[in-house]
C-alpha cells in the first residue's frame, strides 16, 4: 500500500515517519513540506538517518493522487480542510490529524475554532478516529479524523463510567498535564528554553477546544448532551499526557465492580493497560512509562467521603495522542493487524 504524509516536517509528521518506516505492509511514497521541499528527510529528522532516503516535496494534489493509496495529513488546524476535500474527491483514503473534521456540528467550529467550516457535508462522512469507540465505522471509512491528544486520553478513562450510568454527566472535570511537544514545532516566546523549562503553566483554563470533542463523543455514549470542564497545563516534560478526570458517582460502587467495568469495556483492546498497584512507586498511570508507545494506561481511585471517582489516564501525546492513533486507524481501514507498526514497548528511563 502506497502511503503519503502531508506536513511531514513537524513533530507529529516526524513521529509518523518513525513508525511508518517500520510498518511491514506499506511503502512510504511521498512526504511533503512546504518549507523543507528539496531537503533530505533525515536532515530535519536526524533519528531517521539510514531508515529513509527520500526528500521532502512540495504539496501537490496531482502527485499525491498518482503516488498514494492513503494519505496522512499532519497540518496545523485550519490548513487541512481544502487538501482533504481534494483528496476525498479523488477517492483516496485519508487519515487527518488536524481538528478540521473532528466535530460533527458545523456550528461547533464557530464556537471552538472561530471559523465557519467550508465543507460541512464532509463532517458527516468523517469518522472520529478512536478505534476503541468506532472501529466498525472506521473499517468502512474513506476519511478518518484523529482525535486531539488530551481528548482521547480523557475519553478512554471516562467512557466506561458513562456507558454504565455510574456518574453525574453534568459535573465532569478534566485536568490535563501535557509536555512541550504538544504545542508543535513552531517557536514562539513561550517556547524558548528560559521560558519553558521548569514550568507548570495553566493555559486556556476554560473553553479549551478539545472540550468540544470530549462533549461530542461522551454525549453519543450518554445519548444526551453532557457538560465538561477542562483545564490543561503545560509541564516540564517533552512528551506525555496525564489526565486527572474528576467525576461524581450517582451511587456507591464497590471497587471490584469498577475493575470489572473497565476490564469488560476494553476487553481485547491491544493498546489499553490498567495500572493500579497496592505496592511500590508506580501505583497509577504515569506518562513517563509510556514514551514512544501507543498505549493508554488507565487507573482510578475512589473518594468515598465526596462520592468522587478520580479516573486517571496517561499517554504519549505524539503516539496514542497523534501518530500512533493515525496508524492504528490506517490498520483498521486497510484490514491489517491493528498492531502492525505499533508493537513497541515504551522507552524507559527517559
Amino acid at each position: 500500500m502506497r502511503v503519503g504524509v502531508v506536513g511531514a516536517s513537524g513533530y507529529v509528521g516526524g513521529e509518523l515517519l518513525r513508525l511508518l518506516v517500520g510498518h511491514p505492509k506499506i511503502e512510504l511514497s511521498t512526504v511533503t513540506s512546504r518549507q523543507k521541499a528539496g531537503e533530505y528527510v533525515h536532515r530535519i529528522h536526524p533519528s531517521l538517518k539510514g531508515f529513509i532516503d527520500i526528500t521532502f516535496s512540495d504539496m501537490s494534489i496531482d502527485r499525491l493522487g498518482n503516488t498514494c493509496d492513503l494519505v496522512f495529513t499532519a497540518l496545523p488546524h485550519g490548513r487541512s480542510k481544502e487538501i482533504v476535500k481534494d483528496l476525498y474527491d479523488l477517492g483516496i483514503k485519508i487519515v487527518d490529524l488536524s481538528a478540521d473534521f473532528r466535530l460533527k456540528n458545523p456550528k461547533d467550529y464557530v464556537k471552538w475554532y472561530g471559523w465557519e467550516h467550508p465543507f460541512p457535508e464532509l463532517l458527516s462522512k468523517s469518522v472520529y478516529g478512536v478505534p476503541e469507540f468506532h472501529r466498525a465505522d472506521i473499517k468502512r471509512a474513506q476519511l478518518v479524523s484523529c482525535p486531539g491528544c488530551m481528548a482521547v486520553t480523557s475519553l478512554l478513562a471516562i467512557k466506561p463510567l458513562i456507558a454504565n450510568d455510574l456518574i453525574d454527566t453534568d459535573h465532569i472535570i478534566v485536568d490535563s498535564k501535557i509536555g512541550s511537544s504538544g504545542a508543535g514545532s513552531k517557536a514562539n516566546a513561550s517556547t524558548h528554553h528560559a521560558m519553558r523549562y521548569g514550568v507548570i503553566r495553566p493555559y486556556k483554563p476554560v473553553k479549551h477546544r478539545h472540550t468540544g470533542e470530549i462533549e461530542q463523543e461522551l454525549g453519543l455514549v450518554a445519548k444526551r448532551a453532557i457538560r465538561i470542564g477542562m483545564t490543561p497545563h503545560a509541564v516540564n516534560v517533552v512528551r506525555g499526557i496525564l489526565t486527572t478526570n474528576h467525576t461524581f458517582l450517582k451511587r456507591a460502587v464497590p471497587e471490584i465492580d469498577l475493575w470489572k467495568i473497565y476490564r469488560t469495556s476494553y476487553k481485547n483492546e491491544p493498546f489499553i493497560r490498567f495500572i493500579r498497584d497496592k505496592k511500590g512507586l508506580y501505583k497509577y498511570p504515569d506518562p513517563k512509562f509510556l514514551i514512544g508507545s501507543n498505549f493508554c494506561d488507565l487507573g482510578f481511585e475512589v473518594d468515598e467521603e465526596n462520592q468522587r471517582l478520580v479516573a486517571l489516564s496517561a499517554s504519549d501525546n505524539l503516539v496514542k495522542g497523534a501518530a500512533g492513533s493515525a496508524i492504528q486507524n490506517m490498520n483498521v481501514m486497510l484490514a491489517y493487524d491493528e498492531t502492525d507498526g505499533l508493537k513497541h514497548t515504551p522507552i524507559t528511563p527517559v
